[in-house]
């Protein structure tokens, strides 16, 4: 009988080896590869900014448009989202932002300035957008829709955007930009830094989360980041610059020229002011009077504050004219009339010397039925000026000081707006000349009276968060 030989253990195991060898080959081709494959097909984002504007190259402001998609599975608090956009500034001017309109409403919109610590050939600023508590979650799939921003000098001259990282005049209509870097918690999660930062974020980008920025219900605040008389985000947020005929003062002068926004280096965080201008040759034809007032009438108890630089000379041409520097509230019609007054007047006015400040409570201005109190001293500069109204009392403030109470049939019946006027209580001789009111910021809280130290610790912390402007008082559009 024939032997039969059994194949040795080596011609057994080489096949697996061979195999073995060939999976590993295989495997570690493909892990060489990976890196190639993943950048060619990277997986989708889960957050995407889409970019627009409509400004030339060369223009007062930068207008971008923007849209933050969410294409996670689950739902996103907006607060934990930042976005930055990023531009080359011109030279050492401050810069300001406002926001036109959001979905979310500008007055959960936050907007900051920041210098990049690298700074590129690009980009060596950036505006960094924030969203408040209110603003509320993002859902699956969703988008924000359009948040319309607008940044500018503070000395309101033409920017030059051609050397903008995030610029791009192209980009008329919505679509995605990666030069537009989205952050969640501080981890950026879209977009392209300037330098090339797009896995992690560089150390200019926030190590952590922001702070959670809240903002109170029933407060208004602003502190006047706008282009001027005619921008857009003006309107949006509640103000109505005076072109209609009537009084006080020269009768049908109102004009939108004498309302300006011009940088001053006393404001807060060395911006811009709100600016009134009243101007006269000496002729009801020649005069301008200068006036800006909420749109709404729904203000009533709380605490009122402004930071109002008052002017005891002109700032061109003679001295001498009886001018009324005004903050004051007013509402109400027939028996529900109600109207407070700050009115200072540097050379008097009514057959009444000057310097004085006088504050008034109205009950019926056509009986002239009033009470007031005159302040007699030069308010030459900046001060704060307060009215607080609790359980029917009246109280004006200025400086922290108390200066006069009303209370009885002189407290407030009805909603009122909030304003703002300069004007001439008459025209005593010819020449022109030029007076300017200058006001920082207006607070309003319809829940508390606060002291003045309160209502500066409030303004300042709104101002560090980038809250330039917001209204949650009842009525808020």
């Amino acid at each position: 009988m024939a032997s039969t030989r059994r194949p040795s253990s080596r011609r057994r195991v080489w096949p697996k080896i061979k195999l073995l060898l060939l999976v590993c080959a295989i495997a570690a081709g493909a892990t060489a590869l990976y890196p190639v494959w993943r950048a060619a097909n990277p997986e989708p984002p889960d957050f995407v900014v889409r970019y627009r504007t409509d400004t030339p190259a060369s223009a007062e402001a930068a207008k971008p448009s923007l849209e933050l998609f969410n294409d996670t599975k689950k739902p996103v608090s907006l607060s934990d989202m930042t976005l930055r956009y990023y531009f080359t500034a011109d030279d050492d001017t401050a810069y300001a932002v406002n926001c036109v309109q959001a979905a979310v409403g500008c007055s959960n919109i936050s907007g900051t300035v920041g210098t990049l610590d690298k700074p590129t050939d690009t980009a060596d600023h950036y505006l960094e957008i924030g969203f408040t508590a209110d603003a509320g979650s993002l859902k699956a799939g969703a988008n924000s829709k359009g948040i319309d921003l607008q940044l500018f000098r503070v000395d309101h001259k033409k920017l030059k955007q051609s050397n903008d990282h995030s610029f791009d005049a192209e980009k008329s209509s919505y679509k995605e930009s990666k030069a537009v870097t989205a952050y969640r918690r501080g981890a950026l999660v879209w977009g392209e830094e300037p330098g090339g930062g797009g896995a992690t974020p560089s150390p200019d980008a926030s190590a952590a989360a922001a702070p959670k920025i809240e903002v109170p219900s029933g407060v208004l605040f602003d502190n006047f980041d706008y282009l001027d008389a005619k921008d857009p985000a003006l309107f949006k947020h509640g103000w109505l610059v005076r072109t209609s005929k009537g009084g006080p003062g020269i009768e049908d002068t109102w004009s939108a020229d004498g309302v300006t926004f011009p940088a001053d280096k006393d404001a807060m965080g060395g911006g811009q002011v709100l600016q009134l201008r009243a101007s006269t040759d000496g002729t009801e034809a020649g005069t301008k009077q200068a006036s800006l007032g909420t749109a709404q009438s729904k203000f009533r108890e709380g605490t009122y504050a402004a930071r109002i630089r008052f002017s005891d000379g002109p700032t061109s041409g003679d001295e001498g004219d009886h001018v009324n520097q005004t903050f004051y509230t007013i509402g109400g019609k027939g028996s529900k009339y109600s109207e407070l007054d700050n009115e200072y007047m540097p050379n008097g006015g009514w057959g009444r010397p000057g310097p004085k400040l006088d504050t008034v409570t109205w009950y019926d201005h056509k009986t002239n039925d009033r009470v007031y109190q005159t302040t007699n001293e030069s308010l030459d500069g900046w001060h704060t000026v307060m009215i607080r109204v609790k359980d029917g009392v009246v109280a004006y403030w200025l400086d922290g000081k108390k200066l006069f109470l009303s209370n009885g049939k002189y407290a407030p019946r009805a909603d009122m707006s909030v304003n703002f006027n300069h004007w001439f209580i008459d025209l005593p001789f010819e020449g022109e000349r030029a007076w300017d009111m200058k006001v920082d910021w207006l607070y309003y809280n319809a829940n508390e009276t606060l002291s003045e130290k309160e209502v500066q610790a409030q303004v300042e912390g709104f101002a560090d968060t980038g809250m330039n402007y917001f209204d949650t008082v009842r009525g808020s559009q």
